[in-house]
């Protein structure tokens, strides 16, 4: 019997306002020794801080180091300050309304009692630095806003603390080189735009390079995994320009044209690149599908009917991964990803479809990660997007292969059937009489 976990309740309010309570009577108490903070006997300021929830809080803090380290302070008790004091010896009483967090106040007060701020920051979090940050901006505390810039600057942030720093970072508005320093660990630095689009493109330009041209092949599909990733979260479609990546595709086309044909005329020397830049071209074809520019990627992978011609001659264990490609287009086609050109379509099934036929039981049961019912389906609607008697011919050539190969034919007998429907229903079956439309007039009296 595994172990049995206990389901704890939720926290009510007034559990959560005890707890806070409790901390913040532990921040007033915990003082070192010669550390003035919150010491009654020598203080001259009675501070009472209130929050929008109710929450009032009294401690006995300095003028003097008020106005030392906070400009808002020393504004406000510069003059009254000197007026009260002639009069009376007691506290001046000093309120705050309105707090966001009482606690991180407090907190941020106690700071201005500690000769290094630093040190004491490094027992806190990222979150509770943010805090502490905000209400020294607003208080001009530019002591605790210099130290809590400079723990941001150094320490590890979490994802979701990266949104919060930048945010916040950006609502303050704050300047100086240490806040600069911070902001480049999430931006660089914005310069002119074309310069700013050239050397974003520079550098994803140099990734895509290195990852194509890696040589260990399970850190190459890591990272093809990784850039991909990255580049379908980055909301901008102005980091690559469509001429770089196809300026990559036509090298990667070139290596395999190379390797491909020598491998036809049986010269064998560096068979493994067909493979390589195969997965290469399938992966810039991810590529430039997810950003809706792939038309000219398929009207050339089209057009390579010498590789169609010398495909039969090539080792089919060599030679499989070429026809993913293939697989991907029709995939891309079939749901609606790339929009080509009938005379285009028509071209890739005359050049690439009986090689296809040929590599898909090899495809089927050596390619990692095939989705066979997609490629099938996807093929199925790229046949059915052509005219209906290119679709006859297609389909009838596949009806006959398939029953001679099995599962080594892909199996497009949905795309099959829609063509019958298509073909012979309509054609055969009673049609419904269409209704002619009447037009009826009407006469408007003359009122």
């Amino acid at each position: 019997m595994g172990p049995v976990s206990v389901l704890r309740p939720p926290i009510s309010v007034q559990d959560k306002s005890a707890l806070m309570m409790q901390r913040i009577s532990e921040i007033l108490a915990s003082r070192s020794p010669g550390n003035q903070f919150n010491d009654m006997s020598s203080s001259d300021i009675k501070l009472t801080l209130s929050s929008k929830d109710g929450v009032s809080v009294s401690m006995s803090v300095h003028r003097q180091i008020l106005v030392a380290h906070s400009r808002f302070f020393a504004a406000k008790l510069s003059d009254r300050w000197t007026r009260q004091q002639q009069r009376s010896a007691s506290p001046y009483i000093v309120e705050i309304a309105d707090c966001d967090d009482v606690e991180i106040y407090i907190e941020t007060l106690r700071l201005m009692y500690c000769k290094d701020l630093r040190k004491k920051l490094m027992k806190e979090d990222v979150s509770r630095v943010l805090g502490i940050l905000k209400v020294s901006a607003a208080i001009e505390f530019d002591a605790g806003v210099l130290s809590c810039l400079e723990y941001l600057e150094a320490a590890p942030w979490a994802e979701d603390e990266e949104e919060k720093v930048a945010a916040l970072l950006s609502e303050l508005r704050l300047e100086g080189v240490v806040a600069g320093e911070v902001l480049k660990r999430v931006s660089v630095e914005i310069t002119a735009g074309t310069e700013e689009s050239n050397e974003n493109e520079e550098v994803l330009l140099k990734l895509l390079h290195v990852v194509l041209e890696g040589k260990d092949e399970k850190a190459r599909r890591e990272m093809k995994g990784l850039v991909l990733k990255m580049l379908r979260e980055n909301a901008s479609q102005n980091d690559l320009r469509k001429e770089s990546l196809y300026s990559a595709c036509d090298g990667c086309l070139e290596l395999l044209r190379l390797h491909f044909l020598r491998a036809a005329a049986s010269d064998l020397q560096d068979v493994g690149q067909i493979a390589r830049q195969a997965d290469n071209l399938h992966w810039i074809l991810d590529i430039l599908i997810d950003r809706q520019i792939a038309e000219d990627f398929l009207k050339t992978w089209a057009s390579q009917s010498e590789l169609s011609h010398a495909h039969s001659k090539v080792p089919v264990v060599h030679r499989y991964e070429v026809s993913r490609v293939t697989a991907r287009l029709f995939v891309g086609i079939g749901k609606g990803q790339l929009l080509a050109s009938k005379d285009a379509r028509c071209l890739l099934l005359q050049t690439w479809l009986v090689p296809f036929y040929d590599d898909f039981g090899w495809m089927r049961r050596a390619s990692k990660g095939l989705d066979r019912h997609l490629v099938e389906d996807g093929l199925s609607n790229t046949i059915l997007t052509l005219p209906l008697a290119w679709q006859q011919e297609i389909l009838l050539a596949w009806f006959d292969r398939f029953l001679n190969s099995g599962e080594d034919c892909p199996n497009i007998q949905r795309g099959f059937e829609v063509w019958w429907r298509r073909a012979f229903w309509r054609r055969h079956g009673k049609t419904e009489r269409p209704r002619q439309l009447r037009i009826t007039t009407a006469t408007i009296e003359n009122s």
